[in-house]
């Protein structure tokens, strides 16, 4: 797989709006290693370019996608300044291709974390406070036929986080507990509660800090890691306003138009 032939393929079709064929589709073989190559390429490239890294964000973290896209284990992705928003927003949706939004609990860390070895302790030692968050996915994958190297080397099919502006410190708070709710313009969309992230949303961070300690890259002080979709994702339209309330926690609100 030549990485930066398909890296830059994702990055035209990104500035572009205009959607490739599934690397997986192709003759030549992809493998997760690469995928994870051609995402961190991308990242550099921006980085470069004046981007700066605030964040991570996991995927995959339900039993239900990680069948459907037939793996065992979540994926990552890097979040970029230019991807947030701020809580009540109204977002373009012409900066996306396809976008869906999801609902999760986002993690703000005081202290460094690197694998190996980490816990779900030293993930709620390492947390500063929790944050209700929105993700916004996009797949510059057409028709998002996506499998996982494909969605892995899209930078975890990110493109976007709503910040909320309520906080909650974890001493007197249990994440697998906490129940949410969303709406979409007033009506009633979704619940779901904080277990559905692998049981409890700080052991996906853990596993975020381990896997990223193989590629010797750290989660930082100050960083914003999403800690993955505590419902299924759902496709945004224009003029959508979606609010997610998390018990304890508090609410986020975005709203879409073109």
């Amino acid at each position: 797989m030549d990485i930066q032939k398909a890296a830059t393929a994702l990055m035209e079709a990104e500035d572009e709006k205009k959607p490739i064929s599934p690397f997986t589709s192709s003759t030549e073989t992809i493998s997760v290693e690469d995928a994870y190559n051609i995402q961190l390429y991308q990242v550099r490239q921006k980085v470069e370019k004046g981007a700066v890294i605030v964040g991570k964000k996991i995927g995959l973290t339900s039993k239900a996608m990680q069948e459907m896209l037939n793996v065992t284990e979540p994926d990552y992705g890097h979040l970029l300044n230019n991807m947030m928003y701020g809580d009540g927003e109204t977002i373009s949706l012409d900066k996306f291709i396809q976008p869906r939004i999801e609902f999760e609990i986002a993690f703000v860390l005081k202290k460094d974390l690197k694998g190996p070895g980490v816990t779900m302790n030293d993930v709620i030692e390492a947390t500063d406070y929790v944050v209700p968050a929105l993700e916004i996915i996009d797949s510059r994958i057409k028709d998002w036929q996506i499998k996982f190297e494909d969605t892995v080397a899209d930078n975890g099919s990110s493109a976007g986080a709503v910040i909320g502006n309520a906080t909650a410190k974890l001493d007197k708070l249990d994440l697998a507990a906490v129940n949410m709710t969303v709406t979409r313009n007033g009506e009633f969309l979704d619940t779901a509660a904080g277990s559905a992230v692998m049981g409890h949303p700080a052991r996906a961070v853990a596993w975020l800090a381990n896997a990223l300690g193989s590629y010797g890259i750290s989660l930082y002080a100050g960083e914003v890691i999403l800690s993955g979709a505590l419902s299924k994702a759902i496709p945004i339209e224009d003029g959508d306003t979606f609010t997610a309330e998390f018990d304890h926690i508090g609410a986020v609100t975005a709203t879409f138009k073109k």
